[in-house]
């Protein structure tokens, strides 16, 4: 097993446990343990853990601080993955709406500039991106500013969301668990998620696998609510068949 790979282990289990121990990945992937602790400080360093006495846990505090462009180096071939099967989904003439995230941002920037699309979101990035594209009729909600992670959220926000319909949505989240829904960092952010899902036809929910099984601070919603929910082959594994049941599950 390379290293990557090994990586993706024990994110995995990560996912699935909420702990892992040294020793035990040691003899797992036959390895040394300077060689597990090694791979341990390198997840640490990305916000993926939280490493502890013998081991692990899982803990998203230090990719909580980070900046939006520290947290697009986070994951980014997974996140880019899922960007391009949720690009694909969208159609020549659509309205698309956009909430923040990295996975979010990647997706809107693996559209075809060709398309035709009026864009409604509340990211100041994909805000900022799309108006230099002549074929995209781009509308940024007004509000309060997070000006670490460039959106906008708040009363002003949502009542401007409530005027609008989208064909679809590509929604981020922080969290996805089959008891306790999709999830959020951002309380604040959490209704104009739940208000952009109401007003969209069709849900896509893009989280790659260290979202999976996740529950972070504000619910924004039940499984359910989505129509599809893509992420990588390699998240949870009891959790995917949950979601199978409520949803279409794309993984890739």
């Amino acid at each position: 097993m390379d290293i990557d790979s090994r990586k993706d282990k024990i994110i995995e289990l990560l996912a699935a446990n909420g702990k892992v121990r040294v020793t035990e990945l040691a003899e797992m992937f036959g390895v040394s343990e300077v060689t597990v602790r090694m791979d341990l400080a390198d997840l640490e360093e990305r916000g993926l853990l939280s490493r502890v006495h013998g081991g692990a846990m899982s803990s998203y505090k230090t990719y909580y601080n980070m900046s939006l462009q520290q947290r697009l180096g986070t994951n980014h071939e997974k996140k880019v993955a899922i960007a391009g099967a949720a690009a694909a989904m969208i159609e020549d003439h659509d309205t698309v709406m956009f909430n923040s995230g990295t996975t979010t941002l990647l997706t809107f920037r693996q559209l075809r500039p060709s398309l035709n699309l009026s864009i409604v979101t509340n990211s100041i990035a994909i805000a900022l991106e799309a108006g230099a594209n002549p074929n995209f009729n781009v509308v940024l909600l007004g509000g309060d500013i997070n000006a670490k992670y460039q959106f906008s959220c708040g009363s002003d926000a949502n009542e401007q969301i409530r005027r609008y319909h989208a064909d679809k949505l590509v929604l981020s989240v922080d969290g996805a668990d089959i008891e306790n829904g999709f999830t959020t960092y951002y309380d604040k952010e959490a209704e104009l998620d739940r208000l952009m899902i109401e007003n969209s036809s069709t849900c896509i929910v893009a989280a790659d696998y260290t979202k999976i099984g996740r529950t972070t601070f504000a619910k924004i919603s039940d499984i359910g609510v989505a129509d599809y929910i893509i992420t990588n082959k390699n998240a949870a594994e009891e959790e995917k068949k949950s979601f199978k049941k409520h949803v279409k599950l794309i993984e890739v």
